[in-house]
């Protein structure tokens, strides 16, 4: 699953990453809309209205699906179901709208799955990864990364570090049990 608040890059993430061509519900915004799905991002024109799904491969053997939530308030109901069967969570998150990624870490949370955090850069970082950190209140054994939702080899390093996470978790409770 990919999560975050409306207009992080979740949509832009499932396109750069998916090695085959995404599913998207992606539908142009309209009127309708406005002061329900004021985001705060103007230039934004389209909206998910269900979720974007793509794949990509780890080897010939393991296939990641990804599944890229609707961010507007009014689409939250789907993310409980969407969130069944699911082993983990990458929280996409603007540091301009931090705020816009409370809820998304509340659910995962509250579901108890496992998720990284992944600070989308659209342009050069205003605050450390530190900052983030503590304005998001993640506990140190929550991996926060970088990426660029536009770049490929970005989105694959946050994949890459969200089955790490679940792999090191995995590990820890086959030993403690």
């Amino acid at each position: 699953m990919i999560v975050g608040g409306f207009g992080v890059g979740k949509t832009t993430m499932v396109r750069s990453v998916s090695e085959i061509r995404p599913l998207s519900t992606e539908e142009t915004m309209t009127q309708a809309g406005i002061g329900i799905d004021d985001s705060g991002v103007r230039a934004k024109t389209t909206t998910t209205v269900a979720f974007d799904f793509g794949r990509i491969s780890l080897n010939e053997h393991m296939v990641l699906y990804l599944f890229g939530a609707p961010g507007q308030e009014r689409f939250w109901f789907l993310w409980d179901r969407l969130f069944s069967g699911t082993l983990g969570a990458v929280v996409l998150v603007d540091t301009r709208r931090l705020a816009d990624s409370w809820y998304a870490i509340d659910r995962l949370e509250h579901h108890g799955m496992p998720f990284v955090v992944a600070r989308n850069n659209f342009g050069q970082p205003e605050h450390t990864l530190h900052q983030v950190r503590h304005a998001l209140d993640l506990s140190p054994d929550i991996p926060l990364i970088d990426c660029d939702a536009r770049r490929r080899d970005s989105c694959k390093g946050v994949l890459i570090a969200l089955v790490n996470h679940l792999f090191a978790l995995s590990s820890v409770r086959e030993t403690t049990i």
